[in-house]
């Protein structure tokens, strides 16, 4: 991609210099541009530019960037992949080749302790690829995050934050609602010395989002289907 072709993303300033450099994504250089503007468009805090909150937001973009979008652990740049670890809430803390192994994408984040038949959605049954397809198929404008409350700053950031989309896709065979699906939760992110991200811990009820995927009836058409009429799809998220 020509340089003069790729935008400015404001609320992920490594993402031009990425795509300049060739880096290797997981579905090609992603676009923020619908998801931005959902954000901005329902966006509950505007917070100053320079602000903590400003600053724990980009942390959240950039990091969330690189998590789903680059292939090598040693690209990216907003965390140490020698010492990054992850867990959910209150689980055994995983490194980057155990999150691999796991699947990456959503699963890390959508893991369960339910008894398999009484699991709504299997996220064990995913691929990355697979649970990438049913969310940003669910989701085509993306599903937004904003820092709610920053309770600490550097080197261990506490924040609370609100994710949110709208279900204008089908999910795993439940037809679309157009309901605005929301998500709230607590994160702490730890950073070094270098302000490389070293442990990330989320706490929050993946249920919550879940629920409102699965309100909508069977829907008879695939999601091959909604991806082959929607341009946006593969790069949100």
């Amino acid at each position: 991609m020509a340089a003069s072709s790729v935008e400015e993303d404001k609320y992920r300033p490594f993402l031009r210099q990425d795509i300049e450099e060739n880096t290797k994504w997981r579905y090609g250089p992603p676009s923020y541009e619908a998801v931005n503007k959902l954000f901005e468009e329902g966006r509950t805090k505007v917070w100053a530019p320079g602000s903590l909150e400003e600053r724990v937001q980009t942390i959240v973009k950039q990091w969330e960037m690189e998590m789903f979008h680059k292939l090598d652990f040693l690209e990216n740049r907003s965390v140490d992949p020698e010492k990054y670890t992850f867990s959910l809430n209150g689980r055994k803390s995983i490194n980057l080749e155990e999150k691999r192994k796991l699947g990456g994408g959503y699963i890390p984040l959508l893991q369960t302790s339910l008894p398999e038949k009484l699991r709504p959605y299997n996220p064990y049954a995913e691929t990355a690829d697979s649970s990438h397809k049913a969310f940003t198929t669910a989701f085509p404008r993306g599903f937004a995050l904003e820092i709610l409350h920053v309770y600490s700053g550097p080197p261990e950031i506490v924040y609370k934050f609100r994710h949110w989309g709208y279900m204008e896709g089908p999910f795993k065979g439940h037809a679309p609602t157009g309901d605005k699906i929301e998500l709230y939760g607590m994160a702490i992110f730890t950073l070094d010395e270098n302000s490389k991200v070293v442990k990330v811990e989320f706490f929050y009820d993946p249920a919550e989002l879940l629920a409102g995927l699965l309100k909508g009836g069977e829907f008879e058409g695939s999601a091959e289907d909604a991806v082959a009429t929607c341009p946006v799809l593969r790069n949100t998220g």
